[in-house]
């Protein structure tokens, strides 16, 4: 796992929104886009108290972006937003599923779009996806294509305990057409006393099954994420460290046809406000 693609530094593809804590652009989920360039959407949070966007934006070249479609929260009845995830069906189309927070709640739900094009999403008619229900909140997907079919891990938030649903696991999910799923529980969660005791939140798994998650030890962490790495067994995860890989959050890692990765996550500046950074991680 020492060959893990992870960042060394890279470049600004989207500023903070703003300076000081809540001001976030991240969560990103990258998709080539079938010609050379790449297909990326991600979330903007205009402060603790102001209006979430997920934007998707197309880049030729993975850093400089093109914003193509911007889906605020008021459109979906939601009080925020988290990282979405994009996918091709096999006629050439656009997923994305979009995670919406309920008002005056900590339960989350995610929809999902469809639309010929990318900029055709902003259009599109939400329909649920993944809905939740009073015990966990459901957020921040991974969706891929597997052996004609689909598969999905899914972010879950433990709301039973008032007061502790910062706690989170991951869930793993199949389709045969990625939008009636098969709910297979959960297959990633946090160690006691460890690091990542308070959860893991899968954040890419790459098809020679390595993966990477956040984790954080305490509640007073809840934003302060850090990255660990793990690798697929079956249907299930195992940690793979004992000790957080890097001190970032939301690690997007994409393959390349050259064997290398072109790589997206959110960055914590020192105000505490978030930015969007990409680099391209040369093959091993």
């Amino acid at each position: 796992m020492n060959d893990f693609p992870l960042p060394t530094g890279g470049v600004v593809a989207v500023p903070a929104p703003g300076g000081g804590p809540g001001y976030w652009a991240g969560a990103p989920c990258a998709v080539p886009d079938g010609e050379g360039g790449f297909v990326i959407g991600y979330r903007v949070r205009n402060g603790h108290d102001g209006n979430d966007q997920t934007v998707v934006a197309r880049s030729e070249d993975g850093e400089r972006f093109t914003t193509v479609a911007t889906l605020d929260e008021s459109a979906f009845g939601a009080m925020g937003m988290e990282r979405p995830a994009l996918a091709r069906t096999d006629e050439g189309g656009w997923r994305m599923w979009v995670c919406c927070a309920t008002p005056d709640s900590a339960h989350w739900w995610i929809d999902v779009l469809e639309a010929s094009t990318p900029e055709g999403l902003a259009e599109a008619e939400p329909r649920p996806a993944f809905e939740g229900d009073e015990r966990i909140g459901v957020k921040d997907p991974i969706v891929k294509r597997h052996d004609g079919g689909w598969q999905a891990w899914i972010c879950c938030h433990l709301l039973e305990q008032k007061g502790e649903e910062d706690r989170m696991n991951t869930a793993y999910a199949t389709s045969a057409d990625g939008l009636a799923w098969d709910w297979h529980g959960t297959v990633l969660e946090g160690r006691p006393g460890m690091w990542d005791a308070r959860g893991a939140r899968v954040t890419s798994v790459l098809p020679d099954g390595r993966a990477c998650y956040d984790g954080r030890a305490t509640q007073e962490e809840n934003w302060f994420e850090q990255t660990g790495l793990a690798r697929l067994d079956g249907n299930g995860l195992v940690h793979e460290n004992d000790a957080p890989a890097a001190d970032l959050r939301y690690l997007d890692v994409v393959p390349l046809p050259d064997g290398g990765h072109r790589i997206f996550w959110e960055a914590r500046l020192p105000d505490e406000s978030h930015e969007l950074r990409t680099e391209l991680v040369a093959p091993a």
